[in-house]
């Protein structure tokens, strides 16, 4: 039975189940194609079912741009635009050979995503950014002018010392990206003693730029969570009041 949320989202009632189990196998078919030596009966099994999967899936597509208010809102939403880029290689694919152009397979991946709608943690994360959107903006911001600052000071400090490794403020960006986010993998490291000092405030900011987001988020989902809450008791509240008036 088809049904509509008050953000006048479709929702397909039992099928949803058959559509997240169809998600997962079409998950692990891909994963099986890349099999090397994969046999020509099994190439053929697995081109069958991508096929039934994507009448499925545009069935479905349709089915909610036709259910949900507004229509354009839906098309236009990060699940509608996912719904149709999980499907449209195979409707290319039927003009064209694009078996050469192989960033087109990658887009059946993106069916994963498709599992989000279904997940009430995803729908509270998602609720959660909108939340502290302006937050993490302005935090990402300065996250960037810290990276970009890192990169210049580490060249220069370490450009006369390591040219190879230091050749630019661009070649030092990935030295900063992986110093700031804390994951250090050895490949770059600085040998001044100016570039280690240096190095030692890179990651000290390293720290904030990794907890600040962490704190943001977490008071989002805490919020989150509290309207959820107030929505549940408003929807029990408003069935209580209708019962005792039928009653």
């Amino acid at each position: 039975m088809i049904t509509r949320d008050e953000q006048g989202r479709a929702h397909l009632g039992r099928v949803e189940g058959f559509l997240q189990l169809l998600i997962l196998l079409n998950m692990l078919a891909f994963a099986c194609e890349t099999l090397p030596g994969l046999s020509p009966g099994w190439q053929r099994v697995f081109g069958v079912f991508e096929a039934l999967s994507v009448i499925i899936f545009t069935v479905e597509y349709l089915v909610r741009v036709a259910a949900t208010r507004p229509r354009l809102g839906y098309v236009r939403s990060f699940m509608g635009v996912i719904d149709v880029l999980s499907i449209l290689p195979f409707y290319l694919s039927l003009g064209f050979d694009l078996r050469s152009i192989r960033v087109l397979r990658l887009f059946r991946v993106l069916r994963l995503f498709k599992l989000a709608r279904y997940s009430a943690a995803v729908q509270r994360f998602h609720l959660a950014f909108t939340y502290a959107r302006e937050e993490l903006v302005l935090f990402g911001t300065a996250a960037l002018v810290v990276l970009y600052l890192a990169a210049v000071g580490i060249y220069h400090f370490e450009n006369a010392a390591q040219p190879q490794v230091y050749a630019s403020v661009f070649h030092s960006l990935w030295w900063a990206i992986v110093t700031l986010t804390t994951v250090g993998y050895g490949d770059a490291f600085p040998i001044t003693l100016g570039g280690r000092v240096f190095t030692g405030f890179v990651l000290v900011a390293g720290l904030g730029i990794v907890a600040v987001p962490t704190g943001l988020l977490a008071a989002a989902l805490a919020k989150a969570r509290e309207h959820e809450k107030e929505v549940a008791d408003a929807e029990k509240k408003a069935d209580e009041e209708a019962k005792s008036g039928r009653g």
